[in-house]
């Protein structure tokens, strides 16, 4: 996804950030910021908190997380609010996008969460180890840091700091800084429910403190971002051998076949095209349609688009709010008139003006005639705009969605669930959605991560825990026997082991053989490791 720019903020006072509101342009509230220097003592001073959590037990814990799930419910009038005076999406947006999935999320991390992180127990099959007993513990990893964007910057952070604090960690949140009040009212969601005073903190000052953060000895950092930037936080993670998870944005394509349900289909293109003003990394980007049904999808999107009402994001039946910011809105601009410029249609939509809001808003905008050698067709537009494609065949739809630097998600349109299934096992994507498109990302159990440019690693479900953990193996070996392969080394030993692989894996005759020549060496060895006092 694009970089949050500057063009919403400003310093009111050396170490104050301001939140404007993109559709009034009028001043929200005010943060104050830090400078790097300052990340790595909060830091430090989460690391000393967390260890009394994680001594916790996961269902102590999740006692926790369903009292954060009630005072989110609690506030959620005033909190989705927030979401659109500052983030600007429509206030029903705000519900369903952002709130109600994370209260789920909440609730689904504090039932679920226990039994991902109990203990696991690991069989050995293995004659050799039949004496032997281990399991696999999950343990916190400390500090996780959080650096969270401004297209949904509830839902994205708050999931991902409710498995982070799940597993038992402690968590320093870095939200954008187009929406930095909505990172302090996720910081005092937690904090009111109970948790320990300075285990969540929060942190603003620019992508010089995500940069901080990402430098510090915080052990894992979830991105969400701009390929650019996430290649530089993969790139020092790296170098300080620690893990994180890049959640980079995305292209996603939308295949439609001649057996689509056409209504549906259509329905699903302006909601996975438009929503939120299309500043969505799941968003459709790139719609290929099989020809024998093209016109009249074609015709159906135009119509909806058009139906679409842009205006005041306050208001409820308001579907289109503004974009986030003026670079955005400029970005979009640019691709669609390039698109237009190279032989692109633009069939309905483009920038329009809300009497009474000074904000930048883009009118739900379809574009026919687009080709692979455009850049609309390449670069991530993150805005209202929805590019149709004409297509020939389910081959050159495969194609065509596969280039793509990009791989989050993807969905195919058609009645036959099989055939959805193969097409889907060949789109190069993290997921794939049939007859519908992105709302797993509201189920908490459902993986969410990309591949190619798109990212690396998962949030949410079980990965997601796993990937705010560390996996430590426990074995245990009761000693009453020696192992067979320790020393002393000799030909004794040798033959021994020779007749073991026979008689282990090897076939019926076999094994007899491996028996009679081996029982020797085989004796001597038992007594072996069953002597005792030398």
């Amino acid at each position: 996804m694009p970089l949050a720019t500057s063009s919403r903020k400003k310093s009111a006072s050396a170490g104050t950030l301001e939140s404007i509101n993109p559709a009034t342009g009028e001043v929200v509230g005010s943060v104050s910021t830090i400078t790097p220097d300052q990340v790595q003592g909060i830091v430090s001073e989460v690391e000393a908190i967390q260890p009394a959590w994680a001594e916790l037990t996961p269902d102590d814990r999740a006692v926790y997380m369903r009292r954060a799930a009630t005072v989110l419910l609690d506030r959620l009038d005033e909190t989705a609010e927030l979401l659109t005076a500052e983030q600007g999406k429509p206030i029903s947006e705000s519900y369903t996008m952002e709130l109600i999935p994370s209260i789920d999320a909440l609730r689904w991390c504090a039932k679920e969460g226990p039994k991902i992180l109990r203990d696991e127990k690991v069989r050995f099959p293995q004659a050799v180890f039949m004496s032997k007993r281990s399991k696999i513990r999950y343990e916190p990893i400390g500090v996780v840091g959080v650096i969270a964007p401004w297209n949904y910057p509830w839902t994205i952070p708050m999931q991902e700091i409710a498995i982070a604090l799940m597993a038992g960690n402690g968590v320093v949140l870095k939200p954008a800084s187009l929406t930095p009040l909505l990172g302090e009212a996720i910081q005092s969601v937690f904090e009111d429910a109970g948790f320990p005073q300075g285990l969540i903190r929060t942190v603003h000052g620019g992508g010089r403190i995500g940069d901080a953060l990402t430098k510090s000895s915080a052990g894992k950092i979830f991105f969400t971002g701009s390929v650019p930037i996430g290649y530089k936080v993969g790139e020092e993670c790296a170098r300080l051998m620690k893990g994180c998870v890049l959640e980079l944005g995305g292209k996603d394509p939308m295949i439609v076949l001649p057996d689509a349900n056409l209504d549906f289909a259509v329905s699903g293109a302006i909601w996975g095209g438009f929503a939120n003003a299309g500043q969505t990394c799941a968003g459709i980007e790139r719609a290929y349609v099989m020809r024998e049904v093209s016109e009249r999808f074609i015709e159906g999107v135009v119509r909806g688009a058009e139906a679409l009402k842009v205006g005041d994001p306050t208001q409820t039946d308001t579907e289109i709010g503004p974009m986030a910011s003026k670079d955005q809105y400029d970005l979009v601009c640019e691709l669609v008139d390039d698109a237009i410029a190279n032989g692109a249609e633009r069939r309905c939509g483009g920038p329009v003006g809300v009497e009474g809001f000074p904000g930048h808003f883009i009118a739900p905008t379809v574009l026919t005639g687009v080709t692979h050698e455009m850049r609309i067709m390449k670069e991530e537009i993150f805005g209202p705009v929805l590019p149709i494609m004409t297509v020939g065949s389910e081959q050159e739809a495969l194609d065509l969605a596969n280039d793509s630097e990009f791989g989050l998600g993807a969905s195919v349109w058609t009645r036959d669930r099989q055939r959805g299934e193969r097409i889907a096992s060949r789109i190069e994507s993290g997921m794939v959605w049939i007859n519908d498109h992105m709302f797993t990302h509201g189920a908490g159990q459902c993986p969410w991560g990309g591949v190619k440019d798109s990212g690396l690693g998962h949030s949410h479900s079980k990965f997601g825990f796993q990937e705010c953990v560390e996996i430590k193996l426990v074995a245990y070996e009761p000693g009453l026997t020696r192992n067979f392969w320790w020393h002393p080394y000799d030909q004794t030993l040798a033959e021994a082991t020779r007749a073991s692989a026979h008689l282990l894996y090897g076939k019926g005759s076999e094994r007899v053989e491996a028996l009679k020549q081996g029982a020797g060496p085989l004796f001597e060895v038992g007594k072996r490791i069953t002597r005792r006092g030398d």
